[in-house]
């Protein structure tokens, strides 16, 4: 009896059952190769690098961006600007310009400054001393922003610079620049001539905006407005000095 029932229970299915005591069952699953690590590790680290790259861009040139937009979009004071604005923008042209001595200066080095300039012949005639003489009075009026701007007088012709003008000029760039290059450059508005301008360049070479031709004292006062409304606009990326 006692034999036959054990046999029965040795033949009987068994059911599991699970015993907090007994050992776990352990799976290996096969590690992946150096290779295949590094490639998982590297992708992820690639794009947050160039992510990283994209923001510092975009941080360095938002200063530049928002100026500009603020005084060609928005307009300070929601004031018309006095000046014409040059659209497209054109760049500083590589030619070689020279000093009233003789020495070369490629015309990209006046880079890194505003500019107020002005075109006349040598001999410099009353419109041109008219127009010296409002330059050196617009950067003075500018106060402390006045390093951030040169006034620059480009003779287009060798006639000789008069010397009685030569004292009042001691803080001018004169350079002589080939007509050709300048009229390739510069333009008058219709029906004038390219010396009765001022022209407004920007830190970047650009030539972004030009005076009312044969300005005046009245004028002077109009384009004073906008030459501080663009030193606002760009204090926040323009310094003094190249």
């Amino acid at each position: 009896m006692s034999g036959s029932k054990l046999s029965d229970a040795s033949s009987a299915p068994q059911t599991l059952k699970s015993d907090p005591e007994a050992p776990l069952g352990l799976t290996i699953h096969t590690l992946p190769a150096a290779d295949q690590l590094a490639a998982n590790v590297a992708g992820p680290r690639t794009r947050l690098g160039r992510l990283k790259m994209l923001a510092v861009l975009a941080v360095c040139a938002a200063p530049v961006i928002a100026s500009y937009f603020t005084y060609y979009v928005v307009r300070p004071s929601g004031q018309r600007s006095f000046g014409e604005l040059i659209e497209p923008q054109r760049e500083l042209p590589s030619v070689a310009a020279r000093s009233l001595e003789g020495q070369s200066v490629p015309l990209p080095k006046l880079k890194g400054q505003w500019l107020l300039i002005s075109v006349a012949s040598g001999a410099c005639e009353s419109v041109c001393e008219q127009h010296l003489y409002l330059q050196r009075q617009l950067r003075e009026s500018l106060g402390k922003d006045k390093d951030r701007m040169d006034w620059v007088w480009l003779v287009n012709d060798e006639a000789p610079v008069k010397s009685s003008l030569l004292p009042a000029l001691d803080q001018a760039t004169i350079l002589r620049v080939p007509s050709e290059a300048l009229a390739a450059w510069l333009s008058p508005a219709s029906g004038h001539q390219i010396a009765d301008h001022l022209y407004v360049v920007d830190p970047m070479g650009h030539w972004m905006m030009r005076f009312p031709a044969r300005l005046d004292l009245a004028g002077a006062a109009k384009a004073k407005k906008d030459l501080e409304r663009l030193m606002r606009a760009s204090a926040s990326w323009d310094e003094a000095g190249r």
